[in-house]
């Protein structure tokens, strides 16, 4: 089974939990994880089980980014803001990297997220 990571920065979690009640039966086919209170919002909105990592701001990101590293993350849906700075943007911008180099799918939107989810390579 593969895992999912769903991260969303505040201005966010908004989008990411619409995004998962509509993609609720899908998202139920994964392993779920993700960032402190996305997980949390996310798992009380849906029902779904999701393993809850730190915050973002407190080595969540990190603690996601590790697990790419070790090849138990398979995708990652990270909704970030691009018009809010971040106190942990380093560990953001390491987050990106490491998806990157480990050739793990990261969507960054709705749009991006919609089209992982739909992909036949999934099945």
């Amino acid at each position: 089974m593969k895992t999912i990571a769903l991260i969303a920065h505040d201005n966010k979690k908004p989008d990411m939990i619409r995004w998962a009640e509509e993609n609720k039966k899908e998202l139920s086919r994964f392993a779920l994880c993700g960032t402190g209170t996305t997980a949390k919002l996310v798992a009380e909105a849906t029902g779904l089980t999701i393993e809850r990592y730190l915050s973002g701001p407190l080595g969540g990101d990190l603690e996601i980014g590790a697990k790419v590293a070790e090849k138990q993350i398979d995708i990652v849906i990270f909704f970030w803001d691009p018009l809010q700075a971040q106190p942990h943007d380093p560990d953001v911008k390491a987050l990106l990297r490491i998806a990157a180099l480990y050739d793990v799918p990261i969507a960054t939107n709705i749009s991006t997220a919609n089209y992982i989810l739909r992909s036949d390579l999934l099945r």
